[in-house]
């Protein structure tokens, strides 16, 4: 191969001296005319080596059931390796050609020998590319943070790849130059703070767990209330659920608070937990000639007559005054309207019976008595979630009426003119 090139560029300045020219410039003539031949040997070997790496490559990725050869086609990964041929053929034939010039052969040199290095990285970088693309359409990788460690890899690369080049531009042996980058590792390290912060939170989210791709994440800080769509070594992608899309750095995961929703998706069920407040002045007894109009109530007509016969046992037994009704044991219109709620639920074809389902009040508050239905529905399905959930709430709000009970509102405008 070498005498070969030594035959390809060894004769121009030969038969320039024997047309007349002198030396020198037969020379320049000579190195002219052999860069010509070198560029169009180079653009030619570049011609050939594209068409049958691609053509090759493309066979392979139809014949193929994978399609990670098929991504190595569409990152362009085998036009990238052509550039590499004629490169290396270019750097072979630079000494011979500037044999006569020595301080240009070393210029020179040294430039091809940067872009090698360069074209290799970045060759890297496309089969990278084609391997995190190929990842992603697997399901078990889908929702790893599959661009963090490729980034991360890729830094590493990067580096070492500068400091190849340095190495080479400055004629430095690696070892001095890595004595120097430790002097100023300081620098090195306030200038890639957040890549360094950013590298570190990736490894925790994803040796923890915290977050998938998919993963739908509440974040108030930052405005983010929808799926994880992006995770790499910087940032993480949410896609709100108005289609806007909020960036979050990806330290931020492990520095502050965030909701995820994972659990309750990956459970049998989403949780319902809300409250109305009834106006405490409307809870009383019930009198015992209300509640034959109770007992047509059919949710809580068994419990009533069930329930009646404990109390009137009792306030027997104990020879209960019940010229009073606060004696002995009473029922109560709100108890009443809470048994009544429990078994609405209990029969409420949306909700899941294997899990919590209970109907209770909470501690009195200035505004009344809160009363919480707290259930889980079979659908996690937002749309369905809210519709199920509302319409658990119209039912509830429009019974309060049939248990004489009533529910708190702020006084409007309207109500204190009216009271006038």
């Amino acid at each position: 191969m070498l005498k070969l090139t030594e035959k390809i560029f060894g004769w121009c300045d030969k038969l320039l001296i024997k047309f007349g020219f002198n030396e020198t410039i037969a020379s320049y003539l000579g190195l002219i005319i052999n860069l010509v031949i070198l560029f169009a040997i180079s653009y030619v070997l570049y011609m050939i080596f594209r068409f049958i790496l691609v053509t090759i490559m493309a066979i392979v990725a139809k014949k193929t059931k994978t399609k990670f050869d098929d991504l190595l086609v569409s990152n362009q990964t085998a036009k990238y390796i052509s550039h590499l041929i004629p490169l290396i053929y270019i750097y072979k034939s630079v000494p011979i050609i500037l044999e006569n010039f020595n301080s240009w052969e070393s210029i020179f040199g040294k430039l091809v020998g940067i872009y090698i290095i360069l074209l290799v990285l970045w060759i890297i970088r496309t089969v990278f590319n084609a391997l995190r693309d190929h990842l992603k359409t697997i399901p078990a990788y889908s929702d790893k943070p599959i661009d963090s460690y490729i980034q991360v890899i890729m830094i590493v690369l990067w580096m070492i790849g500068f400091t190849a080049i340095s190495s080479k531009l400055f004629e430095i042996e690696i070892r001095d130059l890595l004595t120097t980058f430790g002097a100023i590792s300081a620098i090195i390290l306030l200038i890639f703070r957040d890549t360094i912060l950013g590298f570190v939170a990736s490894i925790q989210v994803s040796v923890n767990d915290m977050v998938r791709i998919g993963d739908w994440i509440t974040m108030d800080k930052f405005g983010a209330d929808g799926d994880v769509i992006e995770i790499n070594l910087a940032t993480v992608k949410v896609r709100n659920f108005d289609n806007t899309t909020t960036t979050i750095p990806t330290y931020s995961l492990i520095s502050d608070s965030f909701r995820n929703w994972r659990g309750m998706l990956n459970a049998d069920g989403r949780r319902i937990k809300r409250h109305i407040l009834i106006k405490s002045s409307s809870i009383r007894f019930v009198k015992e000639d209300e509640l034959e109009d109770f007992k047509q109530i059919q949710l809580i007509k068994t419990y009533i007559e069930k329930k009646q016969a404990d109390i009137n046992k009792y306030n027997s037994q104990y020879n209960v005054d019940k010229s009073l009704s606060v004696n002995g044991r009473n029922l109560t219109n709100f108890g009443l309207f809470r048994k009544y709620l429990t078994n609405y639920l209990e029969n409420y074809p949306s909700l899941n019976k294997d899990m919590i389902l209970l109907c209770r009040h909470l501690q009195p508050t200035s505004q009344g008595i809160p009363l919480e239905i707290y259930a889980f529905t079979s659908d996690k399905r937002f749309e369905n979630y809210e519709y199920i959930m509302s319409d658990i709430f119209d039912h509830i709000l429009a019974s309060v009426v049939y248990f004489d009970l009533e529910i708190f509102e702020m006084p409007s405008g309207k109500n204190s003119f009216t009271e006038a």
